[in-house]
């Protein structure tokens, strides 16, 4: 039987570990990479969540529910694997590597 959890890691929090539901990480893990420019400064964080809302699976995210929660935890977990980056100054936008 599959795990139905991930690991996630934090790239402000490099030491911590937290499990979450695997298929809703990897449902937003694909909406955002499909989203994300490649080349900086990137995209706002703010205007990944609206582009991505429609790319998620709605039986996970009715109506974009708790999308800004694990919009951040992907987000940070994938920063921190280095698949995506921030851009250098203010405000956070964010790329693919």
């Amino acid at each position: 039987m599959a795990d139905d959890k991930i690991e996630v890691r934090n790239i402000n929090s490099p030491d911590h570990i937290t499990r979450v539901d695997r298929v809703k990480y990897e449902d937003m893990k694909q909406a955002l990479m499909q989203v994300l420019p490649h080349d900086a400064p990137g995209m706002k964080v703010s205007e990944a969540q609206e582009a991505l809302k429609s790319l998620l699976n709605q039986d996970l995210f009715p109506g974009g529910a708790k999308s800004g929660w694990w919009l951040k935890c992907v987000q940070l977990d994938l920063e921190f694997r280095g698949e995506i980056k921030r851009a250098e100054k203010p405000p956070v936008r964010l790329y693919r590597v």
